[in-house]
């Protein structure tokens, strides 16, 4: 037998074994990621069937949790604070709309009193936002 008559095998390099392991670890991953949704206030909002999507990009936020605390734009402020607040704006523009977040437990007085606020200021474009 000569050296030259003699031929080397190729090495071959089987990546369906890896393949697997990968989407294996894919999906292992996927499971177990955390998805995390950012809130600032712990509200459950009602249900209301026809509701629509309130997407306004300029807008006031006023939260009011079920114990009656009022959040302007996610800080908490006093009724008179607010109402300060609703007349420097209604004083730049009466367009601006107001977007109302109320827990489904907040008593009707406060969300009452909300909406005059904005109404007295001259804030005609209220809207109370559900799940």
């Amino acid at each position: 037998m000569s050296l030259l008559a003699r031929r080397r095998n190729r090495a071959n390099i089987n990546i369906i074994p890896l393949m697997d392991v990968l989407t294996i670890l894919i999906f292992f991953f996927l499971v177990s990621m955390q998805f995390k949704e950012m809130t600032t206030l712990n509200l459950t909002l009602p249900k209301i069937e026809s509701a629509g999507r309130n997407d306004y990009p300029e807008r006031i936020l006023v939260g009011i949790d079920e114990s009656g605390q009022i959040f302007l734009e996610n800080q908490p402020v006093p009724m008179d604070e607010l109402q300060a607040v609703l007349a420097r704006v209604s004083e730049i523009s009466n367009d601006i709309p107001v977007l109302i977040k109320a827990h489904n437990l907040t008593p009707l007085q406060t969300i009452t009193d909300v909406m005059d606020a904005c109404r007295l200021n001259g804030l005609s474009k209220i809207r109370i936002q559900s799940r």
